[in-house]
């Protein structure tokens, strides 16, 4: 009797086992798309769209535009284990395409994610792929797992060029990064060029046993090589899975259009990667959708040419009276777009300014007039109008000017765009809601601003300045580093504004100018007899500025005592007599710490040293700003100071008016 009932036991367990063998314990998660139609289901938001057979990033014609396709299943990332909560693996691939209008514009790329949302806090719609802040400083875990195929470089945030792979965990600074390419099978690399709508493959695997995400690209056709292009092992990824995860793509972009094209995709949480069909993929070059036309397409081009013929002749005659009715607005001359494509009409403008009325006044000085608008998609920009006197100068403006506009740092104030009328060219910034920081400091403002904001402050400024000396492929001297030309944003974050004066030289160049031009007070005393400026003249403004916001006072005052009439003359000597700090502001007396007030002022001083080799550079400026000691400025400047030398006054009038002190 018991054998009997041990056998028929064991058929029992037998049974059992079988069964939970059939039972699967999860539910793994397979796709493939080889193309994309108006049916695919995806999650996709604001502009992601898709364009058959391809899923379009961003939207042309929104000046800025972010989008993100998600698949509408979110992966689960912690897998229950008898012992522990192991992590996911998957593997993914797919095919994407990146196209700018203009070669020159720059980059923003795309990125593949991982988020417990589809819209991350904070998140910029107009850059850093649609799902950062503008902040490096951020210490909060939050989960969110990029993997980005940058085009752009920010070199504030540590991006090495502008054409690489970068593993970012809930920051626009990549933990790691390298140049775009791939490992043939001599073991060389071989670089990829991402911008030039070339369709390009990318592989990545997530290995959440051992905390290593591996990411591979190649052109379409070169098989996956068998090394990958990066690889990140950090136990630190683990801090920023979600339980449950959305995965899929985002992008942005501002002004410059970029056409960030998703072509096939493919995805596996279970080891079993389907391979994508990479033939008869439509192929994108500039100035064309695709080279690599469907029937379909070819019927829709030849519909659409009949439909063009019929409609030429109305829309003829009616762009020629709308152009006859134009005031003085002259045609758009092909020098124009070889600078920069974003140009916006004169009415635009005109309504956003509600016709340049005295009321959207923002302010005026020797340069132009600046107007607050509001574009017809709600976004508030500054429209600065400046006058030339011939369309030779206008040109040679306008060239500069194009070079500014690609400037991209979180510290200067952005240029969107431009409008010509007649010789008049109105600049289109971004508005910056709190105005500019002298408002904040001087005089008897409502709220005075404390010593936090103004440190904090100081150091963006600086950081700004910085990109322009030592960030960028040419050196850029803005000219007229001043309170007023600091802006402050929404969060009270200051932007270095008005280039309408900076000049651009190659590296290692000595600059032209026939006019010295500035405001009094701030100029460096070698712009007096040499007409030359250069960044040094640039550091000496600033070291105004620093000595200003620290000590509360104008450059010149004049109705003080006379010995305290030149700023930087008092502050000298209070430095001589040892008790420098005695300069500070007496409203935030109590709210600085008294060693780091003596050493923002020695670093003003540092800075107006009237010998321009004497002082320090901006990027030595950000050091000390950041924390670092004032012992590292270079050469003998503290003990130059003490000799209360005067020749770095810059004495004379206060003015916003361009100062010709020389010309040749």
């Amino acid at each position: 009797m018991n054998i009997q009932l041990f056998h028929s036991l064991t058929i029992l367990l037998h049974l059992h086992i079988h069964i939970l063998i059939l039972i699967p314990t999860t539910n793994s998660l397979n796709f493939l798309y080889n193309s994309f139609t108006t049916t695919t289901n995806l999650t996709l938001i604001p502009d992601a769209h898709i364009q058959p057979p391809v899923i379009r990033m961003t939207n042309d014609s929104n000046q800025y535009s972010y989008g993100r396709a998600f698949h509408p299943t979110k992966l689960p990332m912690l897998k229950p284990s008898p012992s522990s909560t192991n992590i996911t693996s998957f593997s993914t691939s797919f095919i994407f395409s990146i196209l700018p209008d203009n070669p020159t514009s720059p980059g923003f790329g795309l990125a593949f994610v991982l988020c417990n949302t589809t819209s991350p806090p904070g998140a910029l719609a107009s850059q850093y792929f649609g799902l950062f802040t503008n902040s490096i400083s951020s210490s909060s875990i939050f989960p969110l797992i990029a993997v980005e195929f940058d085009t752009g470089q920010n070199p504030e945030f540590n991006d090495k060029d502008s054409n690489h792979i970068g593993i970012d965990l809930n920051n626009i600074e990549s933990k790691i990064q390298t140049p775009a390419g791939y490992y043939n099978s001599t073991g060389s690399f071989v670089p990829v060029q991402m911008n030039t709508g070339e369709n390009i493959r990318a592989w990545i695997e997530f290995d959440g046993e051992r905390l290593e995400i591996n990411v591979t690209v190649a052109p379409v056709g070169v098989s996956k090589p068998l090394k990958p292009t990066l690889s990140y092992n950090d136990s630190s990824i683990a801090h920023y899975v979600a339980p449950e995860m959305f995965f899929g793509f985002s992008a942005s972009k501002t002004n410059w259009i970029e056409a960030q094209r998703v072509l096939a995709w493919s995805f596996s949480d279970d080891g079993s990667l389907k391979e994508l069909n990479t033939t008869n993929l439509p192929v994108f070059k500039r100035g064309s959708s695709s080279s690599s036309l469907s029937s379909g397409a070819i019927a829709g081009i030849a519909v659409g040419c009949f439909v063009f013929v019929v409609c030429c002749t109305s829309v003829f005659v009616l762009y020629f009276r709308w152009r006859k009715r134009r005031e003085d607005d002259d045609d758009v001359e092909d020098w124009e777009m070889e600078y920069w494509p974003h140009r916006f009409s004169y009415e635009e403008l005109s309504n956003a300014t509600k016709g340049f009325q005295r009321e959207q006044l923002l302010g005026f000085g020797g340069f132009g007039k600046v107007y607050k608008g509001t574009l017809m998609n709600k976004t508030l920009v500054a429209v600065k109008c400046v006058n030339h006197d011939s369309k030779q100068g206008l040109r040679e403006f306008m060239a500069e000017i194009s070079s500014m506009g690609r400037l991209q740092h979180k510290n200067l104030v952005q240029m969107r765009g431009w409008c010509r009328k007649g010789n008049e060219l109105m600049l289109v910034y971004d508005y910056m809601p709190n105005g500019s920081l002298n408002k904040w400091v001087f005089d008897k403002p409502e709220k005075v601003l404390g010593w936090d904001q103004r440190r904090r402050i100081l150091v963006d400024v600086a950081e700004g300045l910085s990109y322009l000396h030592h960030g960028w492929d040419q050196v850029v001297i803005h000219r007229d580093i001043k309170s007023s030309n600091i802006l402050l944003d929404g969060d009270m974050r200051g932007r270095l504004g008005d280039f309408g004066l900076a000049k651009l030289y190659q590296h290692g160049q000595v600059p032209n100018t026939t006019r010295v031009v500035g405001t009094l007070g701030y100029l460096a005393p070698e712009i007096a007899t040499v007409a030359a400026p250069t960044s040094a003249s640039d550091v000496y403004s600033f070291g105004v500025v620093l000595l200003e916001v620290a000590c509360g006072r104008r450059p010149l005052e004049t109705d003080v005592v006379e010995e305290e009439v030149v700023l930087i003359d008092w502050v000298r000597e209070l430095y001589a007599k040892e008790c420098v700090v005695e300069a500070a502001d007496s409203r935030i007396k109590g709210e600085y710490d008294v060693g780091d007030m003596e050493m923002v002022l020695k670093l003003g001083l540092a800075c107006c040293h009237p010998e321009p080799n004497r002082r320090p550079t901006m990027k030595e400026v950000v050091a000390l700003l950041l924390g670092e000691d004032i012992a590292e400025a270079p050469g003998k400047v503290l003990s130059d100071l003490a000799r209360g030398d005067d020749n770095g006054g810059g004495g004379g009038r206060e003015s916003d008016e361009e100062v010709p002190l020389q010309s040749t």
